[in-house]
């Protein structure tokens, strides 16, 4: 798959694949990136160097804290860049020097409010928050060679933007930390901050807290990437800025989660590199492997250091492969090229430069064992795995013949604790999301069919699944229910469906109860799986496969409950253009019952993502030996290919005045 041109590795130094075998990348080539996308910044610089002006969609904050974005995240890159080289030039540069007089020159215009290029203030609830978070990390990680020799002019006035924080009101989520970061900062140069304000923002960590190292980011279920690079990136990071003011006990406990979400967050890997493609922004792309350095950075890390690596920098060789950097070097809105479906209103043309956070591990020293140990494999590198996620609600299920990772969705809705409602999001609610697909993501609200999804149809068009109610998470099994709710009515059901998955290799059966109106229409969908050219597709009795040009395959086959008036649907594929992020060209399998006959009616479907070569070769082995059948206590007995057997237990619905 090739959706976009690789990026110019000729900028890069040549890989190593004795010290990494795995991504033929060492700290040079981190290095080099680190440089070549803090260079690109430089043609879009304002003439103080206080701000970044990118192309792109503007933020929905406006142009001018847009610049203060590229500013604030860029220097986070530069701090990293600056401190992982002792603050020194190496022999024949002047890097670490001008980028210390280029960031110096900018926090000077920036804080000073009689400047042309001033930044917007640090106020309640407002964009500046998150960046005022960057630029006192960045002044704490290069405070011996920029901090230090500032006038005082220049400190204080940067301290009182800062100082904005000090009686503000951030909002409740990750942006707590915020508060946290900078106030600590401020501290540590003795500039006015509130302890109560770090403390409280610190403790709400404890209040969402779920457990194996999952917190949810604010009340709800809330579960995605902002676990890896803000809910326990930061805490590592203020301890840093804290040093003894930090409560000890607080520190281990932070480190104790951390090292324990570190445990699960490695199977979120692909064996190319790739991250699951799950939650918002998704468009800080390598960010993704930031908890990898902070784990090594404080101790706190289960993995060796080879492993460490391993992961981190194929993280980073993904999206190099795949054109990132553009041509211009810079970060666009998107997964690999520019796209704006898989991007929140809130980014503008310098989010992505989040993924700055990345480069963390460069604070760690070239000696460092994660810099000079051989690289390991990654878990999906060598077996398949199956791993339940209690705390989230997901179930992960990958394959070493593909490189794989498949995360099956029972838990992470992003939904407020009710009866509060958001609009839904592909990024959350879908039944599946992997390492080498996306969900379909239209470019505004045009209804498309989606991927992952089973639905009651009706006048006003497809079902949703907004708030998921777990009901089981154990072994190879996981299981919800949501409300079938109007697309034109929050809050109006259509019906009430529950899904009980079990997951083997490549394989996972579903087992719906649906519960709605006789002659009700429902539709299930598979994988949708993207690229730069159309996919193949074949179609049949039950059945419905889709095949990219690289061979990877989706499957989607009724096993239970499908036939209407004795006879399979005919299998049915759904293309689109410009839905996804994988590629402009995409294909969702479906399966559709005509007519649901009243009452809670059982489905079974088998769905099958899969590279395997061992299972393209023979396709009938797709699917072969796949069975369902119901028992008698309501559990359904299904089996795989390979014969394996196992027993879905009943999720009985719950009634209309439960849940």
């Amino acid at each position: 798959m090739t959706p976009h041109p690789a990026a110019d590795t000729r900028l890069l130094p040549a890989t190593d694949h004795v010290l990494s075998p795995h991504t033929g990348y060492t700290r040079a080539h981190w290095e080099a990136m680190a440089d070549r996308l803090l260079d690109a910044l430089l043609p879009y610089a304002s003439p103080g160097l206080a701000q970044y002006r990118l192309p792109g969609r503007t933020g929905h904050s406006g142009a001018w804290s847009d610049g203060v974005e590229g500013y604030a995240r860029s220097f986070l890159l530069a701090a990293f860049r600056i401190a992982g080289a002792d603050g020194r030039d190496q022999p024949g540069s002047t890097t670490v020097t001008g980028l210390l007089e280029r960031y110096a020159a900018g926090l000077a215009a920036g804080t000073d409010p009689d400047h042309p290029e001033h930044w917007p203030p640090v106020t309640d609830r407002a964009q500046p928050m998150v960046e005022a978070a960057s630029v006192a990390i960045a002044l704490h990680e290069t405070r011996p060679w920029l901090w230090d020799r500032l006038d005082d002019r220049v400190r204080h006035n940067t301290a009182a933007w800062l100082g904005g924080f000090v009686g503000a009101t951030a909002n409740d989520s990750n942006w707590r930390l915020f508060q946290v970061i900078a106030e600590e900062f401020l501290a540590s140069v003795g500039a006015p901050y509130r302890r109560s304000e770090i403390d409280a923002g610190l403790a709400r960590l404890d209040d969402w807290y779920r457990g194996d190292g999952w917190y949810t980011d604010g009340d709800g279920r809330k579960f995605d990437y902002y676990n890896a690079f803000a809910l326990h990136l930061y805490p590592a990071l203020w301890a840093r800025i804290a040093g003894p003011r930090a409560d000890p006990g607080l520190v281990t406990t932070h480190r104790e989660r951390l090292r324990a979400f570190l445990e699960t967050h490695q199977y979120f890997f692909g064996s190319d590199g790739a991250p699951v493609h799950q939650g918002r922004s998704l468009t800080y792309r390598y960010a993704t492997a930031a908890p990898l350095w902070a784990g090594a950075l404080t101790g706190a890390t289960p993995l060796p250091p080879g492993r460490t690596r391993r992961l981190a920098s194929g993280a980073l060789k993904h999206f190099t492969d795949h054109g990132v950097p553009d041509d211009k070097g810079l970060l666009t809105l998107g997964w690999y090229g520019t796209y704006l479906p898989a991007t929140q209103p809130y980014s503008g043309p310098a989010s992505p430069y989040w993924a700055s956070k990345a480069f963390l591990g460069l604070l760690l020293p070239a000696d460092h064992p994660v810099w000079t140990a051989a690289e390991e494999p990654g878990p999906v590198d060598t077996a398949d795995r199956v791993l339940a996620l209690p705390g989230p609600g997901w179930l992960l299920h990958s394959t070493a013949a593909d490189g794989i990772v498949r995360l099956v969705n029972h838990g992470s809705d992003r939904q407020p604790p009710p009866p509060a409602a958001l609009p839904t999001s592909p990024h959350y609610t879908r039944l599946a999301y992997s390492t080498a697909t996306a969900p379909q993501t239209p470019p505004d609200d045009t209804p498309v069919v989606a991927d992952h999804h089973i639905a009651v149809l009706g006048p006003t068009g497809a079902s949703l699944r907004r708030r998921i109610h777990p009901l089981h998470l154990t072994g190879r099994s996981a299981g919800s229910w949501h409300e079938a709710e109007d697309p034109d009515a929050l809050g109006h059901a259509t019906g009430r469906i529950s899904t009980v998955s079990v997951v083997h290799g490549p394989w996972e059966i579903r087992i719906h109860h649906v519960r709605a109106a006789a002659g009700s229409t429902i539709r299930e969908s598979g994988w949708s799986v993207a690229d730069g050219s159309p996919c193949t597709a074949e179609t049949s009795p039950g059945r419905a496969l889709v095949r990219r040009a690289d061979g990877l395959t989706s499957v989607l086959r009724g096993l239970l409950g499908w036939s209407g008036d004795a006879v399979l649907p005919e299998g049915d594929v759904v293309r689109g253009n410009g839905l996804n992020a994988y590629g402009d060209h995409s294909a969702v399998p479906t399966l559709t019952l005509a007519r649901h006959p009243g009452g809670t009616h059982v489905l079974a479907t088998l769905v099958v993502l899969t590279k395997d070569p061992a299972l393209l070769g023979d396709q009938d082995a797709l699917w072969r030996g796949c069975a369902a059948r119901l028992a008698p206590d309501g559990s359904v007995e299904v089996s795989f290919p390979d014969g394996r057997r196992e027993k879905a237990p009943s999720c009985r619905l719950p009634g209309p005045s439960e849940g």
